[in-house]
This record gives structure tokens, sequence and C-alpha cells, in this order.
């Protein structure tokens, strides 16, 4: 799972200034008002503000345990609810109603199909060149919000990301395995069965960072021959990013360093 602070998804700070509160979380006494003619009771109005002003600032609804103790303070003090007010948040269809009041408020649209298709269709497009999920959740943020729809749940891009992002790379592998003559896929692995006098595999050896270029290393022409004769790599990787190429290679020395571990 995708660390969600590794990412631009939308959500409360740990740590709120005054100047943040005051710019991103004041009710304007026509909101007061328009929360004040849709609830009765005390605590409803609050959530009702909590969740407008929320929505504002992330274009989603927060669960209500998300709701920092220092926001809900600085809206009920800022529409002078009274001294231990707390908010009364709704459930079932009266909490939908709520939500689609706000949405008609702010003028948002709902349809977490289409928001799910978007961001889908931009995961699945940048996941040829990039391959963090991070980075493909941001994507897909951007594309959701410049389509002016309210965001899904972390977990549903996150999920997104990850099947997406694996389906992709397959697709890659399939195509570098493909563009392989069946010598040179015999080769591969034989690269993981055959064995050097020290035990370890030649894949070992292949990994092994080459001496440099200098007269005293008259090896390296030797070592460059051999891995050119497993096989034309220009040809295996035809069309991969080289973004993608890279980080493949950074997951391979992540693996084999878990190993030794």
């Amino acid at each position: 799972m995708t660390s969600i602070e590794r990412t631009a998804y939308p959500r409360f700070k740990r740590l709120i200034t005054a100047h943040e509160l005051h710019l991103f979380f004041s009710p304007t006494w026509e909101e007061a008002a328009w929360a004040a003619e849709r609830m009765d009771a005390d605590g409803h109005q609050l959530s009702l503000l909590l969740a407008l002003k929320s929505y504002q600032r992330m274009g989603r609804f927060p669960k209500p345990d998300e709701y920092p103790e220092i926001v809900v303070d600085f809206v009920r003090r800022a529409v002078e609810l009274p001294e231990g007010t707390t908010s009364l948040w709704a459930t079932g269809r009266t909490a939908e109603r709520q939500r689609t009041e706000v949405r008609r408020r702010v003028g948002a649209m709902y349809d977490q199909a289409r928001a799910r298709r978007i961001a889908e269709e931009s995961i699945r497009k940048e996941a040829a060149a990039k391959n963090s999920p991070a980075d493909l959740i941001n994507i897909a943020l951007e594309k959701v919000v410049e389509a002016g729809l309210e965001l899904p749940a972390f977990s549903t891009f996150d999920a997104m990301a990850s099947t997406v992002r694996k389906e992709v790379n397959a697709s890659i592998c399939a195509g570098i395995h493909d563009r392989m003559s069946a010598p040179e896929r015999a080769g591969l692995l034989r690269l993981l069965e055959e064995r050097q006098s020290d035990g370890t595999t030649l894949f070992n050896r292949l990994k092994k960072p080459a001496q440099g270029p200098t007269w005293s290393h008259k090896n390296l022409a030797k070592r460059l021959e051999w891995v050119d004769g497993i096989g034309d790599t220009g040809v295996w990787m035809d069309d991969i990013a080289a973004g993608k190429i890279t980080d493949f290679a950074g997951e391979a020395d992540a693996v084999t360093a878990s190993l030794l571990v």
C-alpha cells in the first residue's frame, strides 16, 4: 500500500497554523446562514459547515474521525455556536442529503464512475513511462480535479495504481520476452543455472560492476564481449521509456539487497 503522505491526496495537515485556519476554514456569514436554514440543531449546523469548508479545501468529504479538534473548535467559534457544541454527523439518507446540499453550493459534480474512469485512463497512460505508485496517483488526482469531480477515497486510487501498474509492467515484460530469440532466452536462463568456481551464478557476474577502463584492466574488453554476447538489449528494450528501465533496475537491486539481509 502506498503511503498517503507520499502523494498529493488532500488531507488535513498534522500542524495547522492560525493563518491557514482563517484562510481555509472561516465560514462567511452567508454560509453560516445557509447552514442554519437547513439544520435546527447546533451540532448538525456545525457538521454541515465542517463538511462545506473541508470540501471547498479538499474536493472531498472527510470521514468524521479525520477532522482535527482545532478545526472543529475554530469553525464552532467562528459562527458563535455555544461552548461545548459537538458536531453531530448524520448517517444514511440524511447524510447523503447533506452532501448533496454541499455539492450544490460549491457547484461540484458527483460521478464516481466517471472519476474512476478518468483516474484509470490517466494511470494506464502514464504507467508506460512512470513506475512509482505515488507518481501515478498524483497524476490521476490532477486529472480528476481538472474534470471538476469529487475525489474518490484514497484507497480507490491506491488499489487502481497498483493493479494498472502490474498490468502495464506485465505487458512490457511480455514485449521484452517476445523480442528475444529462443537462443537468447535460453542464454538468460543459463545465467541463473550455471555456477562459477566460487559457487555464484553467472547472473552474479553480470551484476558485478565492471572495473575502470585503464591499461591495467585488460579483462574489461573480454567482459564487454561476454555481456554483448548475451543478446541485443537495444532490441529488447525498444520503445520502453528510459525512466521505466531505470526503475526496473532499481527494483531488481532492491530485491537483491533484501535477499542479502
